[in-house]
């Protein structure tokens, strides 16, 4: 049933990279009971951006978590909607430790009465999509990523951890060989997915067989605008964690004294990078710093630089809102980001492998060729990724999908 419902709002449905430049989002032409299911609420991030859109699309949703610890401050987004949860809210310690229960979650999605809703919308990158949902109820699911740790990852999660053998190790495993389980069998109760980028879509057909639409996640872009004038630094913005390898980053300005480079962020990995830059003077590692003075490093920059496989990198499409060239690895959602290749549209370079001499090399081609990158195109680039836009195709997903399934909302 799923695979030809697919099929059947595929052929309806274009391709998000095909779309024009909308300016008000369609309308539902039937009123609509909508529930949003959301994995936890702790921090505003990329998840709640995109719930945040999603609200605004549909703004008398219930929201559904497992749990929710956001503090006071970081709320405004919800408009004062209440948040229901689920049992994993009032266990011991879940305060601080809540994911130390992903062995229960899939029960406590699965607990969620969703009795009574014409649309469920799930924001999936852990349990969410896993909701029990009827014959009579549209399931669509936006898909951050597959359950990275249980499937193509889950070597990599374990080496971090040191938990590749002993008793956690081998606990571990166990319980993650039960998640890809419940994971691939509750994929069958989605009726259509989103995928944020289409490296997304392509792991969502490897883990799950199914296929998905690529709908990008919103960039705030009228937020990051050009600067006035371009200065010689690139630009690194991110977390220090390892995956991120900020330290090859790093280690490829170490070998161009010539070219200055400003680092900024905090974490795991800062003493990695610190050894990576050992000796370099024109390479600065700072702090985190405001909002604002961060557009305005980004907007200024000759180039931002990323050198980790995401699954989309919204950070990419904020450079490119403030008209900067990206140089990024060309793995995952810079292939969506990043144009290269075409004549005057040209948005930045992919360097094809994560070592710091690929890196290198990328920085002396963008070098030799960033005349011909222009600020303009950055920034019309971007305008792809934006909050209209987002609202106005994930509408015409939810309306097309409800033509394919029932044709009585094609009325009134």
């Amino acid at each position: 049933m799923n695979a030809l419902s697919d099929t059947k709002i595929q052929k309806t449905m274009p391709h998000q990279h095909d779309f024009d430049v909308a300016t008000e989002p369609p309308t539902i032409r039937a009123p609509l009971k909508v529930a949003i299911v959301h994995e936890w609420l702790e921090k505003f991030a990329g998840s709640e951006r995109v719930l945040e859109q999603m609200l605004l699309c549909y703004p008398s949703a219930d929201i559904f978590v497992v749990a929710d610890f956001m503090p006071s401050h970081d709320r405004s987004f919800l408009k004062g909607h209440k948040v229901s949860t689920t049992f994993i809210q009032n266990l011991p310690f879940a305060k601080k430790h809540f994911r130390k229960y992903l062995g229960l979650m899939p029960l406590a999605i699965e607990q969620i009465d969703l009795t009574g809703y014409d649309l469920v919308l799930s924001s999936h990158h852990a349990v969410a999509k896993g909701v029990i949902t009827g014959p009579d109820q549209l399931h669509i699911s936006y898909v951050h990523s597959p359950m990275r740790y249980a499937w193509d990852l889950q070597f990599r999660y374990l080496h971090e951890r040191g938990l590749r053998w002993g008793p956690m190790g081998l606990y571990t495993r166990w319980l993650l060989h039960r998640l890809r389980n419940w994971d691939a069998r509750t994929a069958a109760g989605v009726d259509l997915f989103l995928a944020n980028s289409d490296y997304i879509k392509k792991r969502i057909q490897k883990t799950w067989r199914r296929d998905a639409h690529v709908l990008h996640p919103p960039v705030a872009v009228d937020r990051f605008q050009p600067g006035q004038q371009r200065s010689d630094y690139y630009l690194v913005v991110s977390r220090f964690v390892p995956y991120k390898r900020i330290d090859l980053i790093a280690e490829a300005f170490r070998e161009m004294p010539d070219l200055r480079l400003i680092i900024i962020g905090e974490g795991e990995g800062h003493d990695a990078i610190s050894k990576a830059s050992e000796g370099a003077k024109n390479i600065e590692i700072r702090q985190p710093v405001s909002s604002d003075a961060l557009i305005d490093l980004m907007a200024n920059a000759r180039a931002f630089v990323f050198a980790a496989a995401e699954d989309f990198g919204i950070v990419m499409a904020e450079a490119q809102a403030c008209g900067t060239p990206v140089i990024a690895y060309g793995v995952g959602g810079a292939r969506d980001i990043v144009r290269q290749g075409v004549e005057g549209e040209d948005t930045g370079v992919l360097f094809p492998e994560q070592t710091a001499s690929s890196i290198r090399d990328a920085v002396r081609a963008f070098e030799q060729n960033r005349a011909n990158i222009r600020p303009e195109a950055c920034r019309a680039n971007a305008m792809r990724f934006s909050e209209t836009q987002f609202r106005h195709h994930l509408r015409e997903a939810v309306e097309t999908a409800l033509r394919s399934r029932h044709p009585v909302h094609e009325g009134s």
